[in-house]
């Protein structure tokens, strides 16, 4: 909870010295946000077990009504309006199948039979969020399934076979991607051949973090971000911008306090004698694990850009509420595996 609210408190500062409208609606997100997590965090996970079948179809029904009553942002449709706010399905999936994959493999052994079982609950949501185009989400949600394998003891040998049908699925899976997605592709190859096109994310976002040097430029004064040279520098490329206005050294700061979380959150999934309990809380460590990850990776220039968001600090309600009740179900197996221990 400490690192969460540190980094939480630092992306919003960040929002701030950008836009203290745009924080404000960060705050109010996070408040309800670390309400839900206490929520959840106070209720017994092995109660949610029972619900992990109605709440998959209530995520199915909310990815469809995406397609239907979806509004369409920079040509994706990923959310539904509510009135004041939106809301993004596809996050809230994260929980939901990490809840689901948790019940499904906490009931049956790692065969390939079962594999492909788990395979067939995690496509639908999968097929439906790549088609809003969401590949950020995407990715995540297919992270969350080969964590859960990992999770559930599926053996070295069996993984090898599944990497190996991927690659052979690699063409069918290029030819399926959007214009603009191929292009990030290419830009992160060769982002030079073209830096005022395909490249220039990519490029800028380098920049960003490479002239915040050791100790930054100071707290709103990230000349890429301000003068809008960084694109999304609250959302997807809010690291870069952190790193530009605090260094190297608010870097290392925000890459700790990660591993930190993470490690937590390891030590409590290690900790757990019930199955269902483990498998949760290492579906939530994947998750967060592949975010960050892949985040900082391509705002440093070491990983393609695919939209996805920084953790407890991109701007952005959906995801905050979704990570928050992640973190919930971790701290609700931390507080209740002493009585299960005990049953």
């Amino acid at each position: 909870m400490i690192a969460s609210l540190f980094l939480l408190s630092m992306g919003i500062l960040v929002i701030y010295s950008s836009s203290p409208q745009l924080a404000i609606q960060q705050l109010i997100f996070a408040i309800l946000s670390f309400s839900l997590f206490i929520f959840v965090s106070n209720f017994d996970y092995r109660v949610i077990k029972n619900f992990t079948s109605t709440l998959y179809l209530c995520i199915l029904l909310l990815l469809v009504g995406v397609l239907v009553l979806g509004v369409e942002t920079r040509g994706a449709i990923r959310w539904i309006p509510l009135g004041l706010f939106n809301i993004q399905p596809s996050e809230l999936a994260k929980p939901v199948l990490i809840l689901t994959l948790a019940d499904f493999w906490s009931r049956n052994s790692a065969t390939f039979k079962n594999i492909l079982k788990s395979l067939m609950i995690t496509l639908p949501l999968l097929f439906l969020v790549f088609q809003q185009p969401d590949l950020g989400s995407t990715l995540t949600i297919l992270a969350i399934w080969l964590g859960m394998l990992f999770a559930a003891g599926v053996q070295l040998r069996k993984i090898s076979v599944l990497i190996i049908v991927s690659l052979l699925l690699v063409p069918l899976i290029w030819f399926s991607l959007q214009e603009y997605q191929k292009e990030r592709i290419f830009g992160f190859i060769a982002p030079q051949t073209d830096p005022l096109g395909k490249g220039y994310n990519l490029i800028q976002s380098t920049i960003a973090v490479g002239s915040g040097e050791f100790f930054g430029r100071g707290l709103g004064r990230g000349t890429q971000s301000r003068l809008q040279f960084l694109p999304e520098f609250r959302t997807d490329f809010i690291f870069a911008s952190i790193a530009e206005e605090m260094g190297f050294i608010g870097s290392m700061i925000i890459i700790i306090l990660y591993l930190f979380l993470i490690i937590v959150i390891t030590a409590v999934s290690t900790n757990v004698i019930d199955y269902f309990g483990h498998l949760l809380v290492f579906g939530v460590c994947a998750m967060l694990l592949f975010q960050t990850f892949v985040n900082i990776g391509m705002n440093v220039g070491l990983l393609p850009i695919t939209g996805i968001t920084l953790p407890l600090m991109s701007y952005g309600g959906s995801s905050l509420l979704s990570t928050f009740i992640c973190l919930g179900l971790v701290s609700s197996v931390s507080r209740y595996r002493k009585k299960v221990d005990t049953e």
